[in-house]
């Protein structure tokens, strides 16, 4: 087996299982057949069933070639200042020289923004445990404090009380089990951490709802489809943040899984929204002000 990446200290090195080269991007041109079986899966696994984990790994092992590009073109640029906005509230300025985690972080956008952070002396994780997607982000890792570790969010090789600070950008939805990644992610930060979540949400407001829904279920399916040569994988993503909970369910559910002064803030018309949760001194439950 492969070592993927090595961190000093409280970071095992982890291994992965070997698997195939990454398809080069021209070879994922052609549209792979999607038969019956297929969509159910796609469908099932959106909704939370127990093929979820299988589906999700091999879907975005299956994109991971054309994952970037994708993600320019059908959020036409936009998902860059959501990043940005979620880095922002990560709060690692108060501990520069950190080990922060980028969860479910595929070709690794997140963990290169964080680490090109102008006073930032620390170290960044890298998780996810489709290989492929951070194989995809390789050329990032040039110059940078940034280890890659194929791992499950809902089993990190990070001891507990260690991270300064762990983000998930577009991820969490895609986890077997919510409540365990909320607790899992909570388990490993120190005492005053916190923990960011970046997801999509459905926008509240019937015009910009209806213009929503005609786009994430009708076009971007099919463009998403033709680029990357997977026909399922952008009919999961709208069918994934149907199924997700929505902002103020979301925030209740990092409160009962020992967040405190939970916050959340919806970005672009409700299409995104992003929450913060801090680690208490004490573990418990502290509940700060809500949505702001």
């Amino acid at each position: 087996m492969r070592e993927i990446g090595e961190l000093p200290g409280a970071l095992p090195a982890v291994r992965s299982r070997a698997l195939a080269p990454v398809r080069r991007p021209g070879e994922l041109s052609r549209v792979i057949p999607t038969t019956d079986l297929e969509a159910r899966e796609a469908s099932a696994a959106a909704a939370g069933a127990a093929v979820k984990r299988a589906y999700v790994q091999r879907m975005f092992s299956d994109i991971a070639p054309r994952y970037d590009l994708l993600n320019r073109v059908l959020s036409l640029g936009i998902d860059r200042y959501w990043r940005r906005v979620a880095l922002a509230r990560l709060g690692w300025e108060r501990h520069p020289g950190g080990t922060f985690l980028d969860l479910c972080a595929g070709t690794l956008d997140v963990a290169a923004a964080l680490s090109a952070q102008a006073g930032f002396s620390g170290h960044v994780v890298g998780a996810d445990f489709a290989e492929p997607m951070l194989r995809a982000g390789h050329a990032k890792l040039r110059g940078r404090a940034i280890t890659p570790v194929v791992a499950d969010a809902l089993s990190l090789p990070v001891a507990a009380n260690t991270l300064a600070g762990a983000i998930v950008a577009f991820g969490i939805r895609n986890v077997a089990d919510l409540e365990a990644c909320l607790r899992e992610v909570h388990r490993a930060l120190q005492p005053g951490a916190r923990f960011v979540i970046l997801e999509f949400s459905t926008p509240r407001r019937a015009l910009v709802r209806s213009c929503y829904h005609a786009y994430f279920h009708h076009v971007l399916p099919r463009i998403g489809g033709l680029v990357s040569g997977h026909r399922t994988a952008y009919t999961y993503l709208p069918a994934s943040v149907r199924s997700f909970p929505e902002g103020s369910v979301l925030a209740e559910r990092m409160e009962r899984a020992g967040y405190g002064d939970v916050q959340w803030r919806s970005l672009t018309f409700g299409i995104a929204a992003v929450h913060v949760g801090t680690k208490t001194a004490d573990g418990r439950r502290e509940t700060g002000d809500g949505r702001r």
